[in-house]
């Protein structure tokens, strides 16, 4: 069978789909995996309860339950859902948006695919691309591109905090938005390495954007408002010309595949084409069940109460679990962990690929993934990127505990060959 370009390139193996791949075997069961190595959220009771709660109130809403599941909504999403939404984040953070500014898409990945492919590709005068002021980033967002050669990023500045830590920073000195930049984007906090962007870094990456006439896309999929797996004071940005991306995944409904764009009404114009185009519409399931919680601003309780100090005690105990299992004189490094649920490990000078420790960590029912999928765009290789893994701890204390022991023996087996 013959496939076209698109074919070819969207059905050879990448990094998300390996990665997906093995999360969905394990996920269901097919195979006994410590799972280290997927975005999947914890099964958190009380998050979980608020869930059931909700499908209650709709089974017992009169026509309720069959209006969500026998009905198609808009393609720019459910309207109460999208009215709920703007007055809540007007109401919290006086952002003055209105309907205009929002579309739903069927999860937080097509939307960002969507997003990438409007903003950059080839256009009429000449070839857009997507400038990312901070590698590493999303592994999902490698391989989005219709088009090639689409992505240019920067590499950070590293400042080293003691005690095995380290943190990212965005080098503004080697920052450049040349002619051909579309759009910039980063994600906060960071996948993979649970770092998140301060207030003002992110307001400096708003006035570049702007001082070029070009977008700064947000990926907020584990920040505030919501899911709020964030454990610093980093507070909800938006400004006109911004697109902030929102996810229902991490406040435990990854099954809805429901993501919000908020942005100029341009944006979320052409996203309600597309929609109806690749999915009639989106679904309705997640959008039901979350809009009156913003109404009644119960997902600020849930995010603030139940979701954030439950990943923030995982973050503590999973670094007091490495400094455990790996030897202090071993040259490693933890990015301090300031929100999602991953932890983010150098091994500096290891002899072997993080690639091929994968595998030898997956031969022992471990998986975590390599750091090699979380850099794309650079203009030249950098070592450091073959010495990186990208660890979950959202999984249960006994999986995560016995993986990272797993994974010491397996580093101090590399390094002493």
């Amino acid at each position: 069978m013959k496939f076209s370009d698109f074919g070819r390139r969207f059905s050879e193996p990448t990094g998300i789909t390996t990665l997906m791949d093995d999360l969905g075997r394990a996920m269901a069961g097919q195979d006994d995996m410590l799972m280290l190595g997927g975005g999947n959220p914890a099964h958190i009771p009380a998050v979980q309860a608020v869930w059931r709660r909700r499908m209650e109130e709709i089974l017992a809403d009169g026509d309720a339950y069959e209006r969500m599941l026998a009905n198609y909504d808009t393609p720019k999403g459910n309207p109460q859902f999208i009215e709920e939404l703007a007055a809540f984040l007007n109401r919290h953070f006086g952002w003055g948006i209105g309907t205009e500014n929002i579309a739903v898409m069927n999860g937080g990945q097509t939307a960002l695919f969507c997003l990438i492919n409007v903003l950059a590709g080839r256009t009429l005068d000449g070839h857009r691309k997507i400038l990312f002021p901070l590698m590493p980033e999303y592994i999902g967002y490698a391989d989005q591109c219709i088009e090639p050669d689409t992505f240019v990023a920067v590499k950070p500045r590293m400042e080293f905090l003691g005690n095995h830590t380290f943190k990212y920073r965005i080098d503004f000195d080697a920052l450049e938005v040349t002619p051909d930049v579309g759009a910039i984007c980063v994600s906060r906090p960071t996948n993979p390495t649970g770092n998140v962007l301060t207030d003002d870094e992110v307001l400096a990456l708003s006035r570049l954007a702007q001082e070029n006439g070009i977008p700064l896309i947000v990926d907020n999929a584990y920040g505030n408002p919501f899911p709020g797996v964030i454990f610093t004071d980093a507070q909800p940005l938006w400004a006109p010309g911004m697109i902030l991306t929102l996810s229902l995944s991490k406040l435990g409904l990854p099954g809805t595949r429901t993501g919000v764009v908020v942005g100029p009404p341009e944006i979320a114009h052409a996203l309600s084409s597309i929609n109806s185009i690749l999915s009639l519409a989106s679904g309705n399931l997640g959008q039901t069940l979350v809009w009156p919680l913003l109404k009644n601003d119960e997902v600020l309780h849930v995010t603030r109460e139940l979701i954030r100090p439950f990943y923030e005690r995982k973050s503590q105990q999973a670094v007091e679990w490495v400094h455990e299992f790996f030897p202090d004189d071993l040259d490693y490094h933890v990015h301090k962990s300031e929100g999602a649920f991953f932890l983010w490990v150098w091994l500096k000078g290891l002899p072997i690929s993080t690639v091929e420790l994968y595998e030898r960590l997956k031969a022992r029912r471990m998986l975590c993934v390599p750091g090699s999928y979380f850099y794309f765009g650079l203009r030249e290789p950098w070592r450091q990127q073959d010495e990186c893994l990208r660890l979950s701890f959202a999984q249960g204390e006994e999986d995560v505990r016995e993986g990272l022991r797993i994974l010491g023996e397996e580093v101090r087996r590399a390094y002493n060959g």
